[in-house]
C-alpha cells in the first residue's frame, strides 16, 4: 500500500489527454528532413509525457497506416494500466520494430522493411486515463477500438469525458437493434458514431454499385465522399456531457470533437507537415517550437475534421451553447506553464490576499506564508506578490504621517513577508498495515517541516492549497503536522471556491457526501433545528427523478448560509482534539474566480449552475443517495 498526501484536498482524480498526430507527407519525407521515419511517434511520445499529469491510471496508442495492401495490418494498437504507462507502451513499440527487422539492435532504420512495420503510419492517436470513477484495468484504457472487414467502417475512438445521460444513450443503441458489449460511456459513444459510420458507407456502397463500380473500387470513392460531419451530428445530437473525442476512420479520416458548451478544452496546430491536436497548449508549443497564437482552441459544439487528404475543416456540429469553459482546468488540472493559466493562477492568489490580511490582523511581522502542495506555488507566487504591494502601501502612508524615528524608519523598511518553505514532500511511505488508525499515523509523516521558523505561541501561520474538497487529509495529517511547529493560528487558504455540488463532466467529484463543505451545510442545519430542510429537499429530487427540465434542488441546501458561516463550520470539523493552534480556514470567493479567469466560466461544482440540464439531474440523484446512504456514483 502507498501513503501518499499529495494536496491538503485529497488527490482528485480526473480529466484524460489526448494527442492526435496527422502526418501530411510521406515518411521518407522526416527521415529525409529530421533523419528518422519515427518522426511521429517520437513526437506523440513527446506529446503524451507532457501531459502524463492529466492520466495516471493507464495509457494507449494507435498508429494507423493509409493505403495498405489487403492482408496487409493497417491498425496498430497498444495499451497499459500501469501507472507508468507511457514508457511500458513505447518500449513495446520499439520492441516489435526490433522483431520486424525494421530496427536493428542500434536503432538504425532498415527503411527497405518500412511498408511491414509496425505502428508507421501517418494517423497517430495518443490517450491518457485518469479512471474517473475508479473503475480500472486494461478494458478501460483507451483508444477503443470497433473493428470490420470493410476499411472505412473500422472506427478507433479515444476521448476525455463524462456523459450523464449513458444509460438512456445505451437504451437508444438497443433500440436500432446493437447489443452494446458493455455499458461504459466510451462503448456507448463508439457505437452510436459506429452505427451512422456503417449507415454512411452502406449508404455509399449501395449508390456506387447502382452506378456500376465493382466492390474492389468503391473504397476510394468512399473515403473521398464519406460524411464525417453528418455521422458526428447524428450521433452527438442527444450527447449531455463535457467531451472532446477523437476518433480515426479506417481508410485515413480523423475527427476531434468537442461539446457545445467548450467544457473540455482541445488545442490544435497545422503547417503544411502535420496536423496536431491535444488537451493543452504547452505540450505543442513544447514539441514542435510554436508561437502560442499559432495554437488554437478547437471551438465549442464543432469538430475538426482531417480527411485522407490531408484537407483539415472545423465544422459545426451542435449549436453552440453558452460557453462553460471548466475553471477547474485552470485552477488545477492544467499544467501552469500555459502562460495563460500561469497568470490567472497568480491573480487567485492576489484576490485572496484581502481576506488572508484580515485573518492575522494585517500583522505581517508575526505571521509566517507558506503552500502545499507544489501545485499551489503559482497562487502562492501571486499572494506574496499582493502582500508586497500592501506592505509598499503600509510603509508609503506610515512615512507620509512623519514624526517617525530613524530606528522606527529602519524598524519600518526592514519588514517584509515571512515567506518560508514550511512542508517537504518525503519520499513515499510504503506498509502492509492497514488498519486506519495506524495509517492515519503514518499519513501524519509523509511531509517534513521546517522546524525554527515559527515562533511557538507567537506566529501565525497561513499556507494556500488549490482547493480543499473533502478535507480528509487535511483533518488526519496536514493540521496535525503544521500544528507540530507550535503557531498560535493555522489559516489554510483555497484559491479555489467550496466545492459544494457533484462534477458530471469528466472529475471525479459525484458524491456530495464527500463534499466538506456539504458537510458543513448539514450539519449547520442540525446546530439550527433546521434538518427537516433535508427531507423537504429529498421529496422534491425523488418527486421530479424523471423530470429532465427539474432544477438544481440541493442549492436549498445551501440557501440559508453565508460562505463564511459555512467556512467557519468547516474549520471547526476539521480541527481534531489534537490541534492546539486556533484554525480558520478561507476560500475563494467565485466572484474573483470569475474576474482571474473570464474565459472559463464552468463554476457548476461551486454554485450549481449546470450547464446542460444532466447536471441537475445528476446533482439531485447525488443528494437522494445521500439521504438512501447509497454509496455509488448519481449517473
Amino acid at each position: 500500500m502507498h501513503l501518499e498526501s499529495q494536496r491538503m484536498s485529497d488527490e482528485i482524480k480526473h480529466e484524460c489527454g489526448i494527442a492526435l498526430i496527422r502526418l501530411k507527407k510521406e515518411l521518407s519525407y522526416y527521415e529525409d528532413k529530421y533523419g528518422s521515419s519515427l518522426y511521429g511517434l517520437n513526437k506523440l511520445y513527446l506529446l503524451m509525457e507532457k501531459q502524463h499529469n492529466r492520466g495516471q491510471d493507464g495509457a494507449g496508442v494507435v498508429s494507423l497506416k493509409l493505403d495498405a495492401e489487403p492482408g496487409v495490418p493497417f491498425i496498430f494498437r497498444e495499451r497499459s494500466d500501469s501507472s507508468n504507462a507511457i514508457s511500458l507502451i513505447f518500449n513495446k513499440i520499439h520492441e516489435q520494430l526490433l522483431e520486424s527487422k525494421f530496427l536493428d539492435a542500434e536503432g538504425h532504420e532498415e527503411f527497405s522493411r518500412l511498408s511491414g512495420a509496425p505502428f508507421m503510419g501517418e494517423l497517430l492517436l495518443g490517450h491518457l486515463r485518469y479512471a474517473t470513477h475508479s473503475s480500472s484495468g486494461m478494458s478501460y484504457c483507451h483508444p477503443f477500438l470497433r473493428e470490420n472487414n470493410r476499411m472505412s467502417k473500422n472506427l478507433v475512438l479515444a476521448g476525455n469525458f463524462n456523459l450523464t445521460n449513458n444509460d438512456e444513450l445505451f437504451q437508444k443503441l438497443i433500440e436500432l437493434g446493437q447489443h452494446p458489449l458493455n455499458h461504459t460511456d466510451t462503448i456507448t459513444v463508439m457505437e452510436k458514431i459506429g452505427h451512422y459510420l456503417d449507415q454512411n458507407v452502406d449508404e455509399l456502397y449501395e449508390k456506387l454499385k447502382k452506378d456500376g463500380y465493382s466492390g474492389e473500387h468503391t473504397q476510394n470513392i468512399i473515403s473521398k465522399e464519406l460524411d464525417v460531419a453528418s455521422i458526428l451530428q447524428k450521433s452527438a445530437r442527444q450527447f449531455d456531457g463535457g467531451y472532446v473525442m477523437a476518433g480515426l476512420i479506417g481508410h485515413g479520416d480523423a475527427f476531434v470533437l468537442r461539446d457545445p458548451n467548450g467544457i473540455r478544452p482541445a488545442f490544435w496546430y497545422e503547417d503544411d507537415e502535420m496536423v496536431v491536436v491535444t488537451s493543452e497548449r504547452p505540450p505543442i508549443k513544447t514539441a514542435f517550437n510554436v508561437d502560442y497564437d499559432q495554437i488554437k482552441p478547437v471551438k465549442p459544439g464543432h469538430a475538426l475534421i482531417i480527411k485522407k487528404d490531408g484537407t483539415v475543416t472545423e465544422t459545426r456540429i451542435l449549436e453552440e451553447k453558452e460557453i462553460r469553459q471548466c475553471s477547474f482546468e485552470r485552477i488545477y488540472f492544467s499544467r501552469g506553464t500555459d502562460k495563460d493559466i500561469y497568470h490567472e493562477r497568480k491573480e487567485l492568489g492576489r484576490l485572496i490576499t484581502p481576506a488572508v490580511l484580515s485573518s492575522i490582523g494585517h500583522d505581517l511581522k508575526n505571521t509566517v506564508f507558506s503552500y502545499i502542495p507544489n501545485t499551489a506555488e503559482v497562487s502562492y507566487i501571486g499572494m506574496t506578490e499582493a502582500l508586497g504591494d500592501y506592505l509598499n502601501q503600509y510603509k508609503k502612508l506610515r512615512i507620509k504621517e512623519g514624526n517617525i524615528s530613524n530606528g522606527e524608519l529602519d524598524e519600518l523598511l526592514a519588514l517584509k513577508p515571512r515567506i518560508e518553505k514550511i512542508a517537504v514532500k518525503d519520499a513515499k511511505l510504503r506498509t502492509f498495515i492497514t488498519a486506519d488508525t495506524q495509517r492515519k499515523d503514518l499519513v501524519s509523516h509523509v511531509y517534513d517541516t521546517t522546524y525554527g521558523i515559527v515562533k511557538p505561541g507567537t506566529d501565525s501561520l497561513v499556507v494556500i492549497d488549490d482547493s480543499i474538497v473533502r478535507g480528509t487529509t487535511l483533518r488526519n495529517s496536514i493540521l496535525r503536522i503544521l500544528d507540530r511547529l507550535g503557531p498560535k493560528k493555522i489559516v489554510i487558504v483555497s484559491s479555489a471556491p467550496q466545492i459544494r455540488f457533484p462534477d458530471c463532466y469528466g472529475i471525479d467529484m459525484s458524491k456530495l457526501g464527500d463534499f466538506i463543505a456539504f458537510k458543513a451545510a448539514i450539519a449547520l442545519h442540525k446546530d439550527n433545528g433546521t434538518e427537516n430542510l433535508l427531507q423537504e429537499v429529498y421529496l422534491k429530487c425523488k418527486e421530479n427523478a424523471a423530470n429532465k427540465d427539474a432544477p438544481n434542488f440541493v442549492k436549498e441546501i445551501y440557501a440559508g448560509f453565508t460562505d463564511d458561516q459555512i467556512s467557519t463550520k468547516i474549520g471547526e470539523l476539521l480541527k481534531s482534539e489534537s490541534v492546539n493552534a486556533e484554525v480558520q480556514i478561507i476560500y475563494q470567493t467565485v466572484e474573483n474566480l470569475h474576474q482571474a479567469s473570464p474565459e472559463h466560466k464552468g463554476d457548476w461544482y461551486f454554485t450549481g449552475n449546470y450547464p446542460t440540464p444532466g447536471g441537475n439531474k445528476v446533482s439531485n440523484r447525488s443528494f437522494i443517495n445521500y439521504i438512501e446512504n447509497r454509496d455509488e456514483r448519481a449517473y
